[in-house]
């Protein structure tokens, strides 16, 4: 949360992925791990195909308060690092939602105790609280007076895999879905447990 190097925050952001990972093998949704980690990968990948483009456009810093309003100068790669963002705290619809709201409320379903359901929900918070973060310094803040070069999204090298991936951080959380499990999973939960993913 108080990191500003662009690339351990990322790097950082794996590890609560992980957690997620090794909670849902601790309550022996093994498929659904593989799932998240397929899904984990597409939209990390796209994260730091980004933010390798930024740190080049911004004069080779990885600091973020250096950077700030970097959406003028790079608007393609906002837009994509925000998807990738959003699909990593597990927005509607996107490939990061399938599965981790999945494994959000089938550990609800499960009767673990209010103890492990509010950890989980506070690690949820967590991820939303330094996405937006990175995002808003990076994007949206002050210009933090670095240099930026903006010719970086004119080269097709670059920007080619990031579109690439940004496609299959909208598509493959479902196309993942139905092959993985073919049979649709039937979860009953009471309506503040099922708005509280959503909510956090």
């Amino acid at each position: 949360i108080f990191e500003y190097d662009l690339k351990k925050i990322i790097a950082l952001s794996t590890l609560s992925q992980l957690g997620m990972m090794m909670f849902s093998i601790s309550l022996g949704l093994y498929e659904l791990a593989f799932f998240h980690l397929l899904t984990h990968a597409l939209f990390k990948a796209l994260l730091f195909l980004c933010a390798g483009i930024l740190i080049h456009g911004a004069g080779n810093t990885q600091d973020i308060r250096s950077f700030g309003g970097l959406s003028l100068n790079f608007p393609l790669v906002t837009v994509c690092m925000n998807l990738a963002n959003l699909s990593l705290c597990g927005v509607p619809f996107l490939a990061g939602f399938y599965s981790k709201d999945l494994i959000v409320e089938l550990a609800c379903q499960y009767s673990w105790g209010i103890f492990v359901l509010l950890m989980m929900f506070i690690c949820l918070s967590l991820t939303v609280l330094y996405s937006v973060r990175l995002t808003y310094l990076s994007f949206v803040g002050p210009y933090g007076g670095g240099t930026s070069i903006s010719v970086c999204e004119s080269d097709y090298s670059l920007v080619g895999p990031v579109v690439i991936l940004s496609f299959t951080s909208l598509v493959s959380g479902p196309i993942l879905s139905w092959l993985n499990f073919p049979a649709p999973v039937l979860i009953f939960l009471p309506v503040f447990l099922k708005g509280g993913a959503l909510f956090f």
